[in-house]
């Protein structure tokens, strides 16, 4: 089995910073991804951003802003949020693919981030 273990979440001020952790820890064969999804109050999950191999995928909404690295020897990934702006605000989500073509996905279980004066 594969466990997903998100960290970090918390409340800040609006133009602050947050740093979210995320390990994957288990039975792994070809960690195929990984990302980061949120979701808001009454709104879908949605992807923040992900990474395949290569250079890390954003969303419109958090480029420039957000940065996430891969330590791909630990399996785990962090999610650096600057400029956190109130529509910011949602359940983060760590996810990972998971087999040769990404096909089993596993979740963590969502850590909250509130941006807030």
């Amino acid at each position: 089995q594969v466990q997903v273990v998100e960290s970090g979440g918390g409340l800040v001020q609006p133009g602050g910073s947050l740093r979210l952790s995320c390990s994957v820890s288990g039975t792994i064969w070809n960690l195929y991804a990984m990302g980061w999804y949120r979701q808001a109050p009454g709104k879908q999950r949605e992807l923040v951003a992900i990474e395949s191999g290569g250079e890390p995928h954003y969303e419109d909404p958090v480029k420039g802003r957000f940065t996430m690295t891969r330590d791909r020897a630990k399996n785990t990934i962090s999610l650096q949020m600057d400029s956190l702006k109130p529509e910011d605000t949602a359940v983060y989500y760590c996810n990972v693919l998971v087999g040769l073509a990404g096909e089993r996905s596993y979740w963590g279980q969502g850590t909250q981030v509130t941006v807030s004066s």
